[in-house]
């Protein structure tokens, strides 16, 4: 089975799609700043749903923001989620934060499982944010400029976010894909070592549109090994 020693444990090694590491600290760090910056805004909104504080500052469109977070809509998912939609923001960005610090530069292929519940709170974000300032805009007609802030931060993070989860997903397609084996899969989604999944990784590694190790090299031997 061809596999590159020194690209094992290589925490820097380039995805050869997008020529860069998707768990480098440079992609990362930015997210994570976002993310708190984020986190703050929606804490304070929800302090005013919860009437811990008396108004929430709008620059640009005044009362608008506090008739928004005192709307029907904002009443009724609080109702339904029990505590304000603001609380909600701020606990998934603060997710966001602290998924974007935990783990290696090289976790989309040893902590699969991590990068992908990562996904699961940002993407999901982005899109919620970006509907609930449609639902501003075109149900209540009134204008929230913190919430518009906090939407356009969660788009920037799905940004930052999708290139490392595509990275994990397709390292995981590979597992499957190269060996049908369900064993093979699962080691590869927690991020269980093998040379087998370091071979099937090294296909997915290298300078910009060219993998370390050519996919077509290890497909049928890792078929044979993993059964």
């Amino acid at each position: 089975m061809p596999l590159k020693p020194e690209l094992i444990g290589k925490l820097d090694a380039p995805v050869a799609r997008f020529g860069y590491n998707p768990s480098a600290w440079s992609q990362r760090i930015p997210l994570v700043v976002l993310a708190m910056v984020a986190f703050v805004i929606a804490t304070y909104m929800a302090l005013y749903q919860w009437r811990l504080i008396s108004g929430v500052w709008d620059p640009v469109f005044g009362d608008q923001t506090q008739k928004v977070l005192d709307s029907d809509v904002s009443h009724r998912m609080a109702r339904w989620f029990r505590v304000p939609d603001a609380a909600l923001g701020a606990l998934a960005y603060l997710g966001d934060a602290i998924y974007g610090l935990a783990g290696s530069t090289r976790r989309w292929q040893y902590r699969p499982w991590m990068v992908i519940l990562f996904g699961i709170d940002v993407i999901p974000l982005g899109i919620v944010s970006a509907l609930l300032v449609g639902v501003q805009a075109f149900v209540l007609g009134d204008y929230c400029f913190p919430c518009i802030i906090t939407a356009i931060i969660s788009l920037i993070l799905v940004y930052f976010a999708y290139d490392e989860v595509w990275a994990s997903l397709s390292f995981l397609w590979q597992a499957w894909r190269r060996t049908r084996s369900p064993k093979v899969l699962w080691d590869a989604f927690w991020g269980r070592p093998s040379e087998q999944l370091e071979a099937i990784a090294q296909t997915l590694i290298g300078e910009k549109g060219r993998p370390a190790v050519s996919p077509d090299s290890i497909g049928a031997g890792n078929r044979a090994a993993s059964s």
